[in-house]
């Protein structure tokens, strides 16, 4: 039996393993946007073709810079990273996330407090699509990616997928014009997020919805996402009407619709994991378990 030294055993501490690999994680975050901004300031791009290759070059170096880290760190493959079937679990996530926001703008719709002013030419989603592909990248990793798959580790799958979606939540409140509301269907997604990937144990799945759910939002139906700035988008709508239909200043996500739609969703993947049995328990119950085994042999 391998007994761990002193140094071994805080290594493998868990909140050790979760506070280095946020610090490494978003070092790479800030100093990726910094190079990506010198270096494409020296040419002669647009400013939105600039930002979508600073999208994509920061999201490149998270997503390489994750998979170094545990590679390294655990001695593992990252599968959570796999390419295989990459397509495919793209495609549901964004499926996913698309119908989801569809839906909760459809109930504005319907409210008569959504109606298309003009369309705009389709390089209008260059900019949102730019920050929510980054974003997505940045949070899932950061959250289910990080801080819930570490936690699952040790305290199972319900405590993590718990506190990871009250985090997620909290995160949220910062951001102007937040509401009970907003904040509950923030919390919401957070579970719905980590239960699709405890579901599908990769990260692409939530990636995609998540960046599916914001730009649909902003990049084709110019709605406000979680109470920041109205970017440019495909679709330009005046969206009036009560608050707890459209959101308010903070957005569809600040809606009843909206907490529904993910609650729905988030039980239905609940529902496939235990028919599947893909929940993890907490520590000290597979610990009783091999001691009763122990104990009966």
């Amino acid at each position: 039996m391998e007994v761990l030294t002193t140094k071994q055993k805080i290594f493998n501490s868990p909140v050790i393993k979760i506070l280095l690999a946020l610090l490494v994680f978003m070092a790479v975050v800030i100093i990726g946007q910094q190079i990506a901004s010198k270096l494409l300031a020296l040419t002669s791009l647009d400013k939105d073709y600039r930002n979508l290759l600073k999208g994509f070059f920061v999201s490149a170096s998270c997503i390489l810079s994750y998979i170094v880290f545990f590679k390294k760190y655990d001695k593992r493959v990252v599968t959570e990273f796999a390419t295989k079937g990459l397509v495919k679990n793209l495609f549901i996530g964004a499926a996913i996330g698309f119908v989801l926001q569809s839906l909760t703008i459809l109930v504005i719709y319907l409210n008569g407090s959504y109606s298309v002013v003009k369309i705009n030419p389709i390089s209008f989603i260059l900019i949102p699509f730019a920050i929510m592909f980054t974003v997505a990248i940045i949070e899932e990793i950061l959250v289910r990616g990080i801080i819930f798959r570490i936690m699952e580790e040790k305290l199972g799958s319900y405590i993590a997928l718990t506190f990871s979606a009250v985090l997620f939540g909290v995160l949220h409140l910062a951001n102007p014009n937040g509401t009970l509301i907003s904040g509950i269907c923030i919390t919401t997604a957070g579970f719905l997020f980590g239960a699709i990937f405890i579901y599908s144990r990769n990260l692409w799945i939530p990636i995609a919805l998540h960046f599916a759910w914001n730009f649909t939002q902003s990049g084709i139906f110019g709605a406000i996402t979680s109470g920041n700035e109205k970017t440019n988008s495909l679709i330009e709508a005046k969206i009036q009407g009560p608050e707890f239909i459209t959101g308010g200043a903070f957005g569809p996500e600040g809606s009843i619709q909206a907490i529904i739609f993910c609650a729905f969703a988030t039980v239905l993947l609940l529902v496939l994991i235990h028919k599947e049995n893909k929940i993890i328990k907490p520590y000290w119950k597979n610990d009783k378990k091999v001691l009763a085994a122990n104990f009966t042999n």
